[in-house]
């Protein structure tokens, strides 16, 4: 609920995948905005981490693809729109590469995602991302590292709102 640029960073990133071309969004958090029009669910136990998460959107998702995206990237917007297209025909998914893998960037085919999730234990609890998706055929696009940057730290959130941010 940081607001970076006057909008907070969940705001942020349900525009994007809704610009993109989502019909139904899925947020896996308590509550945080009546206002907004989501799915909201949790992971069991919360806190369980991405893998968890995404085993507990599965349940809410209806589309042949989706969108996985973390929900602390201020440049969301742009981020995404590099996966606008629909997932390529011989691959399960596309994420974003800045160097690194960004699998929570990324678009995936829902079949695959949920034969991918129904070999992870403890409904993914504490699961990585590679134990997720390691097995599925995935192609990496290019990013540059400013569309990818998220905020973990107040020192990162002070890097991309040098001139102050705020909380709801």
């Amino acid at each position: 609920m940081l607001r970076v640029g006057g909008r907070t960073l969940l705001h942020t990133a349900v525009d994007a995948v809704r610009a993109a071309g989502a019909r139904r969004v899925v947020v896996v958090a308590p509550v945080l905005d009546d206002a907004l029009e989501v799915t909201w669910t949790r992971e069991d136990p919360p806190f369980g981490g991405p893998v968890a998460a995404i085993v507990a959107a599965l349940g809410d998702v209806d589309a042949e693809e989706v969108f996985v995206l973390a929900c602390d990237l201020p440049t969301a917007g742009p981020a995404v729109a590099l996966l606008s297209g629909p997932v390529p025909d011989n691959a399960d998914g596309s994420f974003l590469d800045d160097g690194r893998h960004q699998w929570l960037i990324g678009r995936y085919r829902t079949a695959a995602l949920r034969a991918a999730a129904s070999g992870v234990s403890e409904g993914g609890r504490d699961a990585s991302m590679r134990a997720l998706l390691g097995g599925l055929r995935v192609e990496s696009v290019r990013a540059d590292p400013a569309l990818t940057r998220d905020i973990d730290t107040w020192e990162d959130l002070r890097k991309v709102a040098p001139d102050g941010f705020s909380s709801t």
